[in-house]
């Protein structure tokens, strides 16, 4: 205790020492602003915090011609400069990622209930617009199995792929309109934003349950069952397993789980050796290719594996006559359409930012929106459903070595060659083989790691992640998602609405002050009372901010009261993280001082930012905390009002 004393007196004379050398600063007050350029300068924060018009000024009108069409097709950029060397790595990526797209989309377009053919489609059409209008250089396009798995529960939970085909099918274009719709507006009005909301606490949840539903649902497949549920909750799902045990053929479950040993052995291979990141890409053609030549040879012997059947042979037919905008079902079109436009946005999204993070560029967010957003729109006008950035694909795209958009171009030239000439090929592929591809492919979207990360740092976070698991699991894919946002959103109202406080303590022999429950090293000031607010002061939080404050203040005055110290005398406000405040909070501002005041205690703010400092002036509030009630520093608090004690007789 002795020891303590002694550290304290020995803070409080280096205090007065240095401060005696320099001056007390004049908190001065930021410069008038107009209302207006006030409104304009928050917009353009909001809207515009890349500000993309800046390149246009004081520059000639062809310039800003080219310029413009630079802005908008980002192919126009890198075309100038583009090379045969450039050329030769694009066709080797695009053959490859053709190679796992081909095989994927079939997959993919079964998984959302939808005939084989529109995943091929869906191949060809969407990667050439991108191509003209995305940002990233190595995105791969295509179906993905999130977006297919929710579009085919969706769909199906009022409408019957087998009964009714045609109103499935015209739903299922409809839904990609409105998705397409949907992300281009967000782009166009740069209101990205909006997917923030989807945490990646609640992204690694629901994408695990999403995981284990499709898995479960390619069981149909891989047992070789005729019959089965079209729910897609965990339990029907067994239980349908269970009850047509009958139906099991042990050729399909022969051929399965031996293509699907097959396939988890390649992406082992790719992931301990990624040099060898072809093993696990061509690896689904390769699988395609052996089972259909198997079946066909033992067609007179496999008649109880199922195959795809007749593909049509051509491109892309129109399907405009097909969009479905009036009629019963035209709000569950919306919604399939907004749900897989927000998970396909933001998959594309992240996947386009992590791998242009690896290769040192950016990409724009506004613009992904809207080329994805074009492409899903121009998509389902011409057969195809809902495409976005796929993660496989572009992993497979990057480790190829992509250098451009125009790995695209070739695998959709690969997926147009299949349309015209190959397609009879695949008139012998067994479904079972397209089951093991998707399982194989969606087993990787379980993170458990991430699962373990998110229990040891944030309880809350891991909550969220744990509620959109077993949302999915057991209820149903939307409202899991449904559940994930309400708790990421929950999440957010609870930091705005109880934000963090804490007391700060000074490190000895420094003018450093620190969380005292953090750093050992800092101690109370004797006679102080130093608190910090981490958050905006909103109406939301006012009045939670002024009865924490007021408690703070009991707390201190019980402590020095048990430990018989010097008796409070000043509370010192460190506003550095407070980077906003509203009327309400300027409200509780002046009422903490006048209540602090009744009780003997001086109140003073410490380094309000600018608009605060602003609001603060404007509302009259600092003229009633007086020429010493605002300071730059703590330190320089303490000096002051310390020095003025002292000068009292």
């Amino acid at each position: 205790m002795g020891m303590n004393c002694n550290r304290v007196e020995h803070f409080e004379e280096s205090t007065m020492k240095i401060q005696t050398e320099i001056p007390i600063h004049q908190v001065r007050l930021p410069p008038q602003r107009t209302s207006l350029f006030k409104l304009k300068q928050r917009l353009s924060e909001i809207f515009f915090p890349d500000d993309p018009l800046h390149r246009f000024k004081n520059q000639p009108s062809f310039t800003k011609f080219l310029l413009t069409l630079q802005f908008l097709f980002p192919i126009f950029q890198w075309g100038s400069n583009y090379s045969l060397k450039l050329l030769r790595s694009d066709i080797v990526s695009g053959l490859t990622i053709a190679s796992l797209s081909i095989p994927q989309g079939i997959s993919y377009a079964k998984l959302a209930n939808l005939p084989p053919i529109i995943g091929l489609y869906s191949s060809f059409v969407p990667p050439l617009i991108y191509a003209l209008l995305g940002s990233s250089r190595h995105v791969g396009v295509g179906p993905v199995s999130i977006a297919s798995l929710v579009m085919g529960s969706m769909l199906s939970e009022s409408v019957s792929f087998t009964k009714d085909p045609t109103l499935y099918l015209q739903l299922a274009f409809t839904a990609t309109f409105v998705a397409g719709l949907f992300q281009a507006s967000l782009g166009i009005l740069r209101l990205g934003f909006v997917i923030d909301f989807l945490s990646k606490a609640t992204l690694v949840g629901f994408m695990a349950g999403a995981a284990i539903i499709v898995s479960l649902q390619q069981l149909k497949g891989l047992l070789g069952i005729v019959h089965f549920t079209n729910k897609m909750q965990i339990i029907p799902v067994l239980l349908s397993v269970y009850n047509q045990k009958n139906e099991w053929s042990w050729q399909t479950i022969v051929m399965g789980f031996g293509f699907l040993a097959f396939l988890l052995t390649t992406r082992h291979i790719s992931l301990r050796k990624p040099k060898l990141f072809w093993a696990s890409a061509a690896a689904p053609l390769t699988s395609v290719i052996l089972s259909t030549i198997l079946v066909f040879l033992l067609r007179n012997k496999t008649h109880q594996i199922s195959v795809i059947g007749h593909l049509s042979r051509g491109v892309n037919p129109p399907s405009v006559n097909l969009l479905y905008f009036n009629g019963p079902y035209l709000a569950l079109a919306i919604k399939t359409g907004i749900v897989t436009g927000i998970l396909s946005l933001t998959e594309g999204i992240a996947v386009g930012r992590t791998f242009a993070a690896l290769k040192n560029y950016q990409v724009d967010g506004n613009k992904e929106m809207m080329a994805i957003g074009i492409m899903n729109i121009a998509g389902s006008c011409t057969s195809c459903y809902v495409t976005t950035g796929s993660f496989s694909r572009t992993a497979v795209n990057y480790n190829a070595g992509a250098q451009t958009a125009v790995s695209n171009i070739i695998m959709a030239s690969a997926v147009l060659v299949t349309l015209l000439f190959l397609m009879p090929l695949f008139y012998y592929t067994p479904n079972v083989v397209l089951a093991t591809i998707i399982i194989a492919a969606v087993i990787g979207l379980i993170d458990y790691q991430a699962a373990h990360k998110l229990w040891k740092v944030d309880k809350l976070d891991f909550l969220a992640c744990m509620c959109s698991f077993f949302g999915v699991l057991f209820l149903s894919v939307p409202l899991g998602l449904s559940i994930a946002v309400a708790i990421s959103v929950f999440k957010i109202l609870l930091h705005v609405s109880r934000p963090n406080t804490l007391v700060l303590g000074n490190i000895p022999g420094t003018q450093i002050f620190h969380n005292i429950n953090q750093y050992k090293e800092a101690l109370r000031v004797p006679s102080f009372l130093i608190l910090a607010v981490e958050s905006p002061i909103y109406f939301a939080n006012s009045t939670y901010l002024r009865e924490r404050i007021l408690r703070w203040v009991r707390e201190e005055e019980e402590r020095v009261k048990e430990n018989n110290g010097n008796a409070l005398k000043c509370i010192i406000l460190d506003m550095t993280a407070v980077t906003a405040i509203d009327t309400s909070g300027l409200e509780t501002l002046g009422e903490l001082r006048k209540m602090l005041e009744k009780r003997s205690l001086q109140f003073v703010l410490v380094n309000p930012v600018g608009n605060v400092m602003e609001k603060l002036h404007m509302s009259k509030i600092l003229d009633t905390f007086g020429f010493k009630g605002v300071y730059l520093t703590v330190g320089e608090a303490l000096a002051d009002i310390s020095t003025s004690e002292k000068a009292e007789p």
